[in-house]
């Protein structure tokens, strides 16, 4: 029972920061998928109003 528990707290400890890790990095790719989804718009929008595109 006691080898049982130190796998099991080995294991937890093992996965306990690897969440954290996960979460960070996937919410720092989509901060920039956000950004430059943002950026495109940006210029899209700039592009339109440049080349003379009536908004009707």
């Amino acid at each position: 029972m006691k080898t049982t528990l130190l796998i099991k707290e080995i294991y937890l400890e093992g996965f306990r920061n690897l969440g954290n890790y996960i979460l960070k990095n996937y919410l720092r790719i989509f901060s920039w998928f956000c950004f430059a989804l943002i950026f495109m718009g940006f210029y899209a929008l700039l592009f339109r109003i440049f080349t003379g595109f009536s908004f009707d």
